[in-house]
């Protein structure tokens, strides 16, 4: 991906996650098709911002060990994916998935290893080529089956 493209990828995602309601990340996700296209777009925030659905306040330890998300939110991935299905263009075989994590003043911060299953099984299922985080040092590039396995790995 050419420079200029990841500079405007990161001042768009910036922008995204500053829309983020969830009262611990703020977080902005974008699809880019093979072409470059932008076909999706999400953040993080509660489904449908039902308020009776927050549960940012809760601690994670309160919830049944069953519960596989301790979050109440649908995660900035999940969205983006969901509006690219929504647009249907049909260019998800193949793309890459951005995320970007700021903090609470819209700064950006490094993401993190690679952690999340609930996103990485649904961008492996379809057909995300690579997983792309936002680290100080600039982009890191994974294909997707690669970062499912390193998700299931993590031990933070």
């Amino acid at each position: 991906m050419q420079k200029h493209t990841e500079n405007a990828i990161f001042t768009e995602l910036i922008a995204i996650a500053k829309n983020a309601t969830c009262a611990r990340s703020k977080c902005g996700s974008i699809v880019v098709a093979t072409n470059g296209e932008v076909i999706g777009r999400g953040y993080n925030s509660p489904p449908g911002e039902h308020e009776g659905q927050r549960r940012c306040g809760n601690e994670k330890s309160e919830y049944n060990i069953k519960v596989t998300d301790k979050t109440c939110c649908v995660h900035a991935e999940q969205r983006a994916l969901f509006d690219a299905l929504r647009n249907g263009t049909g260019k998800i075989a193949g793309s890459t998935l951005f995320f970007l994590r700021c903090t609470a003043e819209n700064e950006p911060m490094h993401a993190g290893s690679p952690y999340c299953t609930i996103c990485s099984k649904m961008a492996l299922d379809l057909g995300v080529a690579y997983f792309a985080l936002w680290h100080e040092g600039g982009w890191a590039y994974y294909d997707t089956k690669t970062y499912n396995t390193l998700s299931y790995e993590y031990e933070g």
